[in-house]
């Protein structure tokens, strides 16, 4: 072997080394054995977002849907639910800052499939629009594509994402998050707010006054999934969308939403038909 031979040899020796030692490191550190390791799966929570979640002002302790699901979650694993007080926006950042171990109820589109992993779904929801008292409820997404048109959303979410591909026309008003969106309706600064429909219904019950439900054609639907960190270990994933699809199949995700519905006095026979879960 000659000089050249022997360094090349030696380059690809310590190549492999490194990669083997890499890919040992990113195992162990891998969010699932992470979790299992400390028996904490970090959570990130929204204030107000029934029946996702809801936060008791009194006690600060979290309820809904979504902690039912972190809780059912955390028991497979041996470990105990932490939250983090977030944002539809935010979310995905603390994901990527390591705040978090689990985000719900993301809806997997390509930009964030760049930057996150989903498992699979966890339901399917369709959107919906919150209008201001006086406000003509649409009944064609067209209607709101116009520039005298104001459409609250808040910054980030899948229902800014929404508002801007349907209605790229009208004049669109973000928002730090969802309750602010919602005031700028209520308040008159705004027509009205795209949401998914489990959140519009949920806002509307909660505020009567606020205005009306309008569920324009055509019909737009999402799968809203669970946000991972991306990562080379597929164990955490593959464990949670083998969680998600058994829950969903067995009906025990639908029962997990009533019960989170009925935080705001929702039952199933006051949810329109478009709500899907």
């Amino acid at each position: 072997m000659n000089r050249r031979d022997a360094l090349t040899t030696v380059a690809l020796a310590g190549a492999a080394i490194a990669a083997s030692s890499s890919a040992k490191a990113d195992t162990a550190t891998s969010t699932l054995d992470r979790i299992k390791k400390n028996g904490v799966l970090r959570v990130a929570v929204i204030v107000g977002q029934e029946p996702y979640f809801h936060k008791d002002l009194a006690t600060s302790q979290w309820s809904g849907a979504c902690i039912e699901m972190a809780n059912d979650i955390a028991s497979k694993l041996g470990a105990k639910v932490e939250t983090l007080e977030s944002t539809w926006g935010n979310q995905i950042l603390d994901l990527q800052a390591d705040k978090v171990d689990l985000a719900f109820a993301v809806n997997p589109t390509p930009e964030r499939a760049l930057v996150i992993d989903f498992s699979t779904p966890i339901l399917v929801h369709s959107f919906t629009v919150i209008t201001k008292k006086g406000f003509a409820k649409p009944q064609t997404w067209a209607e709101l594509n116009k520039p005298e048109v104001k459409i609250a959303v808040d910054i980030g979410s899948t229902h800014e994402t929404i508002a801007r591909r349907y209605c790229p026309k009208a004049t669109i008003l973000g928002f730090k998050n969802r309750d602010e969106a919602i005031l700028a309706v209520a308040t008159g600064r705004a027509d009205c707010n795209v949401s998914l429909a489990v959140l519009s219904v949920s806002t509307l019950k909660k505020n009567p006054n606020l205005g009306d439900l309008a569920i324009p054609r055509p019909l737009l639907t999402l799968p809203t999934n669970m946000g991972i960190r991306a990562e080379s270990d597929r164990r955490y994933k593959d464990f949670l969308s083998a969680w998600a699809d058994y829950n969903r199949a067995m009906g025990q995700t639908r029962e997990w939403m009533l019960k989170g519905f009925e935080a705001v006095g929702l039952t199933a026979d006051d949810l329109p038909g478009e709500v899907q879960f």
